[in-house]
């Protein structure tokens, strides 16, 4: 008997240190793990009273932009991506980013894919006040959601390569 209740509360754990980057008024518009096992979740209150970006590690939340979770915070965020079909004879792709700024560093997210390779990326790039920049390269294959449902929402938009 109570190997059945380690097993289970076992279970609960994944979902409990899973749950600090998904309040129950929430859903998840784009989230990965990163290789060195952070996790990054942008997130939207149901009823689209706010987003909000959390990075950390899977027992807590290091970061959340903005700080409060109100209608404004939709305008602290803007989205830009483009889109070319043809597949690998066109160099076709779909690239899609979502960018803020806190502290005077910009954090971009991306998702990214190029027929010609045919390849697929994800992550963070971080930019501080001098222009260094630093990649946080996202895994991929655990991506949740799509940056590009960003379109049809409040979030600024902006002309690829502004």
């Amino acid at each position: 008997m109570i190997k059945k209740h380690v097993f289970f509360f076992s279970l609960l754990i994944p979902m409990f240190s899973w749950a600090q980057y998904l309040l129950l008024n929430e859903e998840t518009i784009f989230a990965f793990q990163t290789k060195n096992g952070k996790t990054m979740s942008l997130v939207k209150d149901k009823k689209n009273s706010y987003i909000q970006y959390r990075f950390g590690s899977k027992d807590r939340v290091e970061m959340e932009f903005p700080a409060t979770r109100t209608k404004e915070s939709w305008k602290q965020f803007t989205y830009s991506s483009y889109h070319r079909g043809g597949g690998k004879q066109n160099a076709g792709m779909d690239l899609s980013y979502l960018t803020f700024t806190k502290n005077n560093y910009k954090y971009q997210l991306f998702r990214t894919y190029t027929a010609e390779d045919e390849s697929f990326s994800t992550g963070i790039t971080v930019t501080d006040s001098k222009g260094k920049e630093t990649d946080i390269t996202g895994v991929y294959k655990t991506i949740k959601g799509c940056i590009c449902n960003l379109e049809n929402t409040d979030v600024k938009k902006e002309d690829f390569g502004s």
